[in-house]
């Protein structure tokens, strides 16, 4: 295999393609996988013309990738803004794609990620995001996972506990960030629900209708979001709530305690206060901390250390938040926040500046930098 080779005809490929129509993004993608399915193929079948062979391979791969858009776009448009409650329709081929993808080939999070890229229509950037790692080590984890895949048979669907992982994934990206994907995450995890029987998967579509509830009142007529705290709990949609709430203490009637439940919980403490004064916060901290038993993910405990000030006062959630790593993504925004709460205006400001620049969303900075403003408008001069 002459590697050289391959990285000289790289950006001629390139090239070609974006001529023929291809959008940047897309069309690395496609050299990608065709470099290596080169690397895969060359060594025993060299082709006459190289180049030639990488612009037919990676053009199919262009083509194949904009079909399978085209066709993810036209399911999300066949779903309705609020997903129905109720029985699910007969499932689709896009839940069965999850499992084909969650191979048991891959790692758990290898699986994870390339569904998310290649089924859940996520970008590199958002994949990153979601598992906490750099964009760059995001994109190699998923080169990974498809040369390892590109010369196995998918006769071998993957674990449910990987579908579930991908879904809440999409949900998240859905809910919080630049792509709606929250009501397809929503309609697949009732059509899961509808052919397994687990705790967990419940405890998922529990956790999904809790959190997306409170959909419209997440932001302002202008675009901006509300916090949890601010929001106008009217515009919650009871419907959602009352059906998430009914799931979860059936799947908690088990006792097969897992960690989508156990976030659904907390997710049901707040919905179920009248405002924000009367949210049982003592509860909502021994969840968290049945929840970080169940999880090493350090944002269960970061969110803890917010529970911990509601319940217990700003300065114990302080003291919380310092046994945490202060690269944690919005650890700088809960240390505002606490701060404020505490009445140290003008750390709390510095803060929310600090928070606002690392923020992952346009709109949650906007969010932080009107934070900032708004405590330095009350300092005293």
């Amino acid at each position: 295999m002459n590697e050289a080779l391959l990285r000289s005809l790289t950006p001629n490929v390139l090239g070609i393609l974006v001529r023929r129509g291809a959008d940047f993004a897309a069309a690395e993608d496609a050299v990608q996988d065709a470099l290596i399915e080169a690397v895969r193929v060359w060594p025993a079948d060299p082709p006459r013309d190289a180049k030639g062979w990488l612009v037919t391979v990676a053009w199919r791969k262009f083509l194949d990738a904009t079909r399978a858009d085209t066709a993810r776009r036209r399911r999300e448009d066949l779903v309705e803004e609020e997903p129905a409650p109720g029985p699910a329709p007969a499932a689709d081929d896009t839940l069965q794609l999850y499992f084909l993808c969650a191979h048991p080939s891959l790692t758990p999070s290898s699986a994870v990620a390339l569904t998310l890229r290649a089924v859940g229509g996520l970008t590199t950037r958002q994949i990153a995001q979601a598992y906490l790692v750099p964009e760059a080590t995001m994109a190699q984890r998923i080169s990974r996972a498809k040369r390892t895949v590109s010369d196995v048979r998918f006769d071998q669907p993957g674990d449910v506990a990987t579908v579930l992982r991908v879904l809440y994934l999409v949900f998240n990206e859905g809910y919080s960030g630049d792509v709606d994907l929250a009501a397809e995450a929503i309609r697949l995890t009732r059509q899961l629900a509808a052919v397994i029987d687990h705790p967990e998967v419940a405890g998922l579509l529990a956790l999904m209708l809790l959190h997306h509830a409170r959909r419209a009142a997440r932001t302002a007529p202008d675009g901006s979001l509300v916090p949890l705290g601010d929001q106008d709990r009217s515009r919650w949609d009871t419907t959602s709530i009352a059906e998430g709430v009914e799931i979860l203490q059936a799947a908690l009637a088990r006792d097969r305690l897992g960690e989508f439940q156990a976030q659904a919980a907390i997710a049901a403490l707040h919905a179920d206060a009248p405002t924000a004064e009367e949210t049982d916060w003592v509860q909502i901290v021994e969840w968290y901390d049945e929840l970080a038993g169940l999880t090493d993910n350090p944002v269960v405990l970061l969110n803890r250390a917010v529970a911990v000030g509601e319940a217990d006062g700003p300065r114990a959630g302080l003291a919380a938040l310092a046994a945490l790593d202060d690269s944690l993504p919005r650890h700088t925004a809960v240390a505002a926040y606490l701060h404020e709460r505490d009445g140290d205006l003008t750390t709390a400001a510095r803060l929310y500046a600090e928070a606002a620049q690392k923020a992952p969303n346009l709109a949650e900075r906007n969010h932080l930098t009107r934070q900032a403003a708004r405590l330095n408008t009350r300092r005293p001069r």
